[in-house]
């Protein structure tokens, strides 16, 4: 029997999971069109790389990673790109966000899919195939695995955690998925490891879900690996990563450390399946299974391709009439829709259908009494009371004295506030106008280096006039009392110096704004370079032959 650890903190809502995990998991149709958005993970802006009217087929990307911390976005089927432009996002903001409409032909189409063996490939390469596959944390936060996989150089890899707690209420997209393909799962794991050289492999599943735990035992004998299947008490968060790791080995990972610098590593089911899926089939994450439950008629899973419409989805939930709201997500963490148009994206683990009776009006917000019960159940050990009155005063500075940014708004402290304050609202508020201000001064910033940097160069410009015109006078004054050909030479020396300063200024100057070029854009300017290349060297025999000539007249 594994020795379990035990988190601070924590609440037990109810699960409301049975109504959605009767079914298996079902292939959602094909929508009337399709809405990907470029930017769906942590890290950097993919840059799109097809154009209204183009011909697409599935699984060709569409939107290329721009930087190591990004991951690529992908065709959900064959058809025709209607526009890249801004269209609403799955956002509580409710702001639009670059968007690729792609409208189906109904062919679906794949591309020549291209499977890879983990194995036979640098570790390097395979992390490019998994960016380039747009693998990233499929838990929720959307990280790119493919940074994930890369050990830390001051400690080797001791554990790795697959997490399969999936502790938020009403979600069970990764319980059905545990139990119909725990051998992908458990692949996907084995790829993990290899790339980490991990020494041992926990999966750790809530024991609230004792078919996903047995159909996981049985994969993982039928493979042959030795990864230890560990049933831990449900509790949530304990699907929080660093909740879990402390559960299955005890490490508590300080706020301003990485996991892997602990030695250990955590992955989500999902996220390993489709790392699996990338190298056994060639294909790139462009669907994942999605709970739709809540005040519906057919609770379920449903495999949906991303980029899918709310609206499209509805038919298979079969809402009822006094539906008021969609979340997307749990309700502890999750967020309300802006929009039926608000595409399904590859953090959208769980679309709830909201009513009054299941979820109720908030009760008036009351004061603080300062009881304390929020700081008793926050797993992180802060204290959200004194917390909520920095954030409300707007005394942000102080609000990050007291490790704002550690709160991972599990909203376990607005759960059991006897006074109903929204506390993660706040919170978030706070991390909001903090970031917001950062950006402000990272702007003036850099306003202010451009300006000394003008300066600077006006200044340098107005020093070499001058000198220029310094040298040409003194010239001048030495060719009227020289013979005429001593003065011509003096006036060609000092054409061909200025040439050469020219050039060497030219050849200096480095183009600046290149970092984030589009396809389209690097093959224009390789034509430019092409077109120049014959000018250029045109210029350069031009110069030479009048060296030469000079240095003939020369006495």
């Amino acid at each position: 029997m594994r020795q379990l650890f035990q988190f601070r903190g924590g609440v037990k809502p109810p699960a409301h999971k049975a109504q959605s995990v009767q079914t298996p998991i079902g292939a959602a149709p094909l929508p009337t069109v399709f809405v990907v958005p470029l930017h769906q993970s942590i890290g950097g802006h993919p840059q799109p790389l097809v154009r209204a009217g183009e011909r697409v087929r599935k699984g060709q990307r569409v939107g290329a990673a721009d930087e190591w911390l990004s991951a690529a976005v992908h065709a959900p089927t064959s058809g025709t790109v209607l526009a890249v432009e801004e269209r609403v996002a799955a956002h509580p903001s409710g702001l639009p966000t670059l968007s690729v409409a792609i409208a189906p032909d109904g062919k679906d189409e794949w591309i020549e899919r291209a499977p890879f063996d983990p194995a036979a490939l640098p570790p390097r390469r395979v992390r490019e195939m998994l960016r380039d596959a747009g693998v990233v944390g499929l838990g929720g936060a959307v990280f790119p695995s493919h940074v994930k996989t890369e050990a830390a150089r001051t400690r080797a890899m001791e554990e790795l955690v697959i997490n399969g707690a999936e502790c938020e209420p009403f979600m069970s997209c990764d319980d059905l998925l545990m139990r119909e393909r725990a051998e992908g799962i458990v692949r996907g794991a084995a790829m993990f490891r290899d790339l980490l050289q991990a020494k041992r492999v926990l999966i750790g599943i809530e024991d609230n879900k004792p078919e996903a735990i047995d159909a996981m035992r049985a994969a993982v004998g039928a493979i042959g690996e030795s990864f230890a299947v560990v049933p831990v008490p449900t509790r949530y968060p304990a699907g929080g990563a660093k909740q879990l790791i402390r559960v299955l080995t005890g490490k508590e990972i300080p706020a301003n450390r990485r996991s892997p610098e602990m030695g250990v590593q955590c992955f989500n089911v999902g996220t390993a399946y489709a790392a699996w899926r990338a190298a056994a089939f060639g294909e790139p994450v462009i669907s994942r299974v999605v709970t739709l439950t809540g005040n519906v008629g057919q609770a379920g899973n449903w495999e949906i391709r991303l980029g899918t419409p709310l609206r499209e989805i509805l038919p298979l939930m079969r809402p009822r009439a006094d539906t008021d709201r969609y979340l997307m997500g749990g309700p502890m963490m999750g967020f309300e829709l802006p929009s039926l148009d608000a595409p399904i994206v590859k953090a959208s683990n769980c679309v709830i259908a909201g009513s009054p009776a299941i979820f109720p009006p908030p009760a008036p917000e009351m004061p603080c009494i300062r009881c304390a019960s929020c700081a008793q159940v926050c797993p992180h050990e802060l204290q959200p009371f004194e917390l909520y009155w920095f954030a409300r005063a707007r005394n942000f500075g102080k609000a990050q004295e007291y490790k704002l940014f550690d709160c991972i708004e599990c909203g376990c402290c607005s759960y059991v506030c006897p006074s109903r304050i929204p506390l993660v609202q706040y919170f978030r508020f706070a991390k909001s106008e903090i970031w917001s201000r950062e950006r402000d001064k990272q702007n003036a910033d850099a306003a202010k280096a451009r300006f000394e940097f003008r300066q600077a160069r006006e200044e340098r410009e107005k020093a070499e006039k001058a000198e220029r015109l310094a040298r040409a006078a003194a010239a001048k004054a030495a060719g009227q009392q020289a013979a005429p050909g001593d003065a011509e030479a003096a006036k060609q020396a000092v054409i061909a110096a200025a040439v050469e300063r020219a050039r060497a200024q030219r050849e200096g100057v480095q183009p600046g704004n290149t970092d984030r070029l589009t396809v389209a854009q690097r093959k224009e300017i390789a034509e430019i370079d092409q077109r120049r290349a014959p000018l250029l060297a045109r210029e350069n025999a031009v110069n030479a032959g009048n060296a030469e000539e000079n240095t003939g007249k020369q006495p």
